[in-house]
């Protein structure tokens, strides 16, 4: 068995998933970065206060992004079968499920917004421009969660294209209503945060229409129809969805906790903190979008191969792309540290602001190295190969038990700098990286899932 594949398929599979993903992603930042950039030039206090409404966002993406891998792993392996017929069903299920938790999380952010704003931080201020966002802004889960199911059922099949091009109306229409409607542009009124929020819905909207026009009139692969995704299919295809999916969205539900206990913790440092660390996540994002990329196009590539019975590969497969995620890794950490000072001159901050944003995004330069190596080679590999309950035992050790204990000391114990607490908030993106390397190049990972037929050797 090769150590790096020689495969040419391969390769152009893998940067034209990671490539057409990332470009995806990093439209979707850029409406991120786009709202950060705006609504800071507004007020940095309205800043803060979209910051933390965007961490119940965060939750919500974490958990239909479980359901969204589960409807992957279920589908690339079947086709990699040329079988699928179960597709439609699978994805019916996921569709099903994540609007269920739109509508919870909706529920709470509409009757109870200044409730949920508090447990992030105890600044008025703060908490009034938030929760006069979220009340607008928490129409647009369930938009966001219908799109997210049915892009994910299309990157199955290696149609990732789709993605970008609803990622571009998503960024033309919501930077064009936030000129328009936060600063009261071609004779609108100055709307503020709640004119961001306005955008944002209607961005949403505009996003899953156009991918149920895609599905209906131009796909030829899944056939996708609202009566299709409707019917329970199969006997059994919910419980291949919740066996294969509950690991994720549990882990994407208890991550998504956690990175909001990580901002109450930045959030009860002060607003300065939550600001600066809002626009070194942001730029994180947009920089990192290939590593991300490579994650769910590692995904696609491992559970089609493993559905076509091609094991010896995928054990190539799995060595070659961790030495891919690693030169991903340094690249994106060096964009990082040199983006530095160019984004900073987007926001008029306060000194102290300045200052910690600096601060935070040299934090990030580093520890995005990590994050590229052990994120993909755990998400990608691990889960893409069938062992999806690892990822989540492995992030409620990491983050449950050493990072946010430790950063709590850090913050309210000890007294030490926002910069090292921030730095704690992220050690575990390097520590993960020496349980990535052992459990990948174990192969234990490669197993079999509801409907497969080929048996994992």
């Amino acid at each position: 068995m090769a150590f790096f594949s020689r495969d040419r398929g391969f390769y152009r599979s893998f940067f034209t998933l990671t490539l057409t993903i990332a470009l995806q992603n990093l439209v979707t930042f850029s409406v991120n970065l786009a709202d950060n950039v705006m609504i800071g030039a507004y007020s940095e206090t309205a800043l803060a206060g979209v910051a933390l409404v965007n961490q119940i966002q965060f939750l919500l993406q974490m958990i239909v992004g479980g359901a969204c891998e589960a409807v992957v792993i279920l589908a690339s392996r079947a086709w990699g079968r040329r079988d699928l017929a179960p597709v439609p069903s699978v994805t019916g299920v996921g569709l099903r499920f994540s609007l269920g938790v739109a509508a919870a999380i909706f529920a709470v952010s509409f009757f109870a917004p200044v409730w949920t704003l508090t447990l992030f931080t105890n600044d008025a201020a703060v908490i009034a421009s938030g929760a006069e966002y979220l009340k607008l802004v928490c129409f647009s889960y369930f938009f966001y969660a219908a799109g997210a199911v049915l892009l994910a059922a299309l990157r199955s099949v290696e149609t990732v294209r789709i993605g970008f091009t609803v990622s571009v109306f998503s960024l033309v229409v919501n930077v064009a209503l936030n000129w328009v409607l936060i600063f009261g542009r071609l004779g609108a009124p100055a709307m503020g945060v709640r004119g961001a929020a306005v955008a944002t819905l209607a961005a949403r909207i505009v996003e899953l229409a156009v991918v149920i026009v895609y599905c209906a009139a131009i796909d030829k692969k899944l056939r996708l129809r609202v009566t299709a995704l409707l019917r329970r299919g199969e006997r059994g295809t919910a419980g291949a969805f919740f066996r294969v999916g509950w690991p994720m969205m549990l882990s994407g539900a208890t991550w998504g906790i956690a990175m909001g206990m990580q901002s109450s913790i930045l959030g009860h440092l002060g607003q300065s903190a939550v600001s600066a660390n809002s626009i070194a996540t942001t730029l994180f994002q947009i920089v990192s979008v290939v590593a991300y990329g490579s994650a769910n196009g590692t995904s696609v590539l491992i559970g089609k191969t493993i559905g076509e019975g091609r094991m010896d590969d995928v054990r190539t497969y799995a060595k070659t792309v961790q030495v891919l995620y690693l030169g991903i890794g340094l690249l994106t950490g060096l964009v990082i540290f040199l983006l530095k000072e160019p984004m900073l001159r987007f926001y008029e901050l306060t000194d102290e602001t300045m200052a910690m944003a600096r601060q935070f995004i040299t934090v990030l330069a580093v520890t995005s190295v990590g994050t590229a190596y052990q994120m993909p080679s755990l998400c990608g590999i691990v889960r893409g190969g069938g062992q999806t309950d690892f990822v989540l035992y492995n992030d409620l050790i990491f983050m449950w038990l050493i990072v946010l204990p430790a950063s709590a000391l850090a913050a309210f114990v000890w007294k030490l700098a926002p910069v090292v607490v921030f730095a704690a908030l992220k050690s575990d993106q390097i520590l993960k990286c020496f349980v990535a390397v052992v459990k990948v190049n174990r192969f234990t990972w490669i197993r079999p899932v509801a409907g497969d037929k080929a048996r994992a050797s």
